[in-house]
């Protein structure tokens, strides 16, 4: 009998316990709860609509008061529990305050309105303050608390809900820690607008660019099958070993598998408004350059279409140079971003042949990258035409006997630093090229050799780590070319 009861007793408490976990479940889950993004120091894109976002009990009325405007907005929770509102922003300034109110409060204070630019890509776009020639910023006195930076923190999980991160504000302790590239972009804008400014990185080294798109880009098009094969075979390989060791990773939570960045560290922040995005990736897909030249303006298409901007700027860095595999394969990863730039409206390329390191494929000098981007965006983005910006670019050619005329499009005159132009060749039909003699005559270029008496073809910089002194009157270095299209070293690996 006092065993029964005793049994009963327990029974009771456990159900106790159990109402009462279950009850403190339904009121966390009840609580208006906000992104990860949206948290203080944030800055909000100025004047246009912005989304404000996050999750409550279903049908929940959340309140919402932005210090910058005089009425507060309301919205309603769906049956999942989601919301979304949109609000207006004016000028840029601040610090505001932005309450939302529901079964509970959560105020996020310190926000500023300005230009918000995403950033990502992969290595050399992750690579910190802290490892780049600007590491000793951190001892600044002088760094700007208007910039703020939000790391987007890696993950291995398949998430589309959130992120994991912060809004920090720029000062000494924070800015070690951040994309070097993004910071020196953000940087000069925010010296030529004077306005706050937001970045957001969301990038991881040696990742492919078809990591960072939807699956259904991927598997519109034919010539994208073969990832998703790879990707398909890779997991039934996994799936049948019965023990794995270190060196097996499960490609449901590896960074290079297919759309799994686009879902984790992208997807969870189209929401949030951006001005437009910096991007400097393409070492892991040089290999597969050809494809690379219909993947990589199908990944701006595709965000373009997610971030709901059809115009959205997407500004990004031609790779700089660097020793490895072969030099075609090196040449035709930075055509394939070359072919990109003169394929698609709002893009802009940052060229970096001068800025390399052969020895680093992670190149210090992130400081003129940064730079580099920023004077694309400040001419294209914010209509100052006379911050130069444009690199010499092949514009075409014209055979003339025993020579052949390059034509450029370029801002400012061509020049040559130190001595005669290098690292032009040229051939004649036999495709065989020799080292050429290059002659500039205006935003011309006159290229001949002795041992091709009836050339077709030049090409510039086409090798690993080229020697260039080709540059216009801006400081810009010209863009690697060729003016021809005979079979490529990747041509047809997918």
């Amino acid at each position: 009998m006092i065993l029964n009861i005793k049994m009963k007793m327990r029974k009771m408490r456990f159900f106790y316990v159990l109402i009462f976990v279950q009850l403190i479940g339904f009121r966390a889950s009840a609580e208006v709860k906000l992104p990860a993004i949206i948290t203080n120091h944030m800055v909000l894109q100025q004047q246009s609509k912005v989304a404000l976002w996050g999750w409550a009990s279903p049908d929940e009325q959340v309140e919402v008061n932005c210090s910058w405007l005089k009425e507060s907005r309301r919205v309603k929770a769906d049956q999942n529990g989601n919301w979304k509102l949109n609000v207006e922003t004016i000028k840029a300034g601040g610090p505001y305050t932005i309450s939302f109110i529901g079964k509970n409060k959560i105020e996020v204070s310190d926000v500023y309105l300005g230009e918000v630019w995403f950033c990502s890509g992969q290595s050399n776009m992750q690579m910190t303050i802290s490892r780049s020639s600007s590491a000793d910023l951190a001892n600044s006195k002088d760094l700007n608390p208007l910039i703020r930076m939000f790391n987007v923190r890696n993950i291995t999980f398949d998430s589309t809900d959130d992120v994991r991160g912060k809004w920090a504000v720029c000062n000494a302790q924070s800015i070690g820690n951040f994309s070097a590239v993004a910071y020196h972009f953000g940087l000069e804008l925010s010296k030529k607008l004077n306005v706050p400014i937001g970045l957001i990185n969301s990038s991881w080294g040696g990742t492919p660019a078809e990591s960072w798109v939807s699956k259904e880009v991927l598997e519109a098009d034919e010539s994208f099958r073969p990832i998703l094969t790879r990707y398909n075979n890779s997991l039934i390989n996994y799936d049948k070993k019965t023990t794995h060791t270190a060196k097996d990773i499960d490609p449901r939570i590896n960074a290079k598998s297919p759309n799994l960045l686009f879902n984790t560290m992208v997807k969870p922040l189209l929401n949030y408004k951006v001005k437009g995005v910096i991007w400097y990736q393409g070492e892991a897909n040089a290999a597969r350059a050809y494809q690379y030249r219909k993947l990589f303006p199908a990944l701006i298409r595709n965000w373009r279409d997610e971030f709901r901007i059809g115009n959205l700027p997407f500004y990004y860095v031609q790779l700089a140079p660097f020793k490895g595999a072969k030099p075609e394969i090196k040449a035709e990863i930075k055509e394939a971003q070359l072919i990109t730039l003169q394929t698609l409206d709002y893009v802009g390329m940052a060229v970096t042949m001068d800025v390399g390191d052969c020895e680093d494929i992670h190149p210090k000098d992130k400081e003129t990258v940064g730079i580099r981007l920023s004077k694309i965006a400040l001419n294209r983005t914010y209509g100052d035409k006379k911050t130069a910006y444009l690199s010499p670019l092949y514009d075409g050619m014209k055979e003339e006997k025993n020579k052949i005329r390059i034509y450029f499009n370029t801002e400012s005159r061509l020049i040559s630093k130190n001595g005669d132009l290098r690292e032009f060749t040229i051939a004649g039909e036999d495709q065989v090229f020799y080292p050429a003699i290059a002659k500039i005559e205006g935003k011309e270029i006159v290229v001949s050799s002795e041992k091709v008496k009836k050339p077709v073809a030049v090409r510039f910089c086409w090798n690993n780590c080229p020697d260039i002194n080709l540059f216009n009157e801006g400081g810009f270095p010209a863009s690697p070319f060729r003016t021809d299209n005979w079979k490529g070293i990747t041509e047809g690996i997918n």
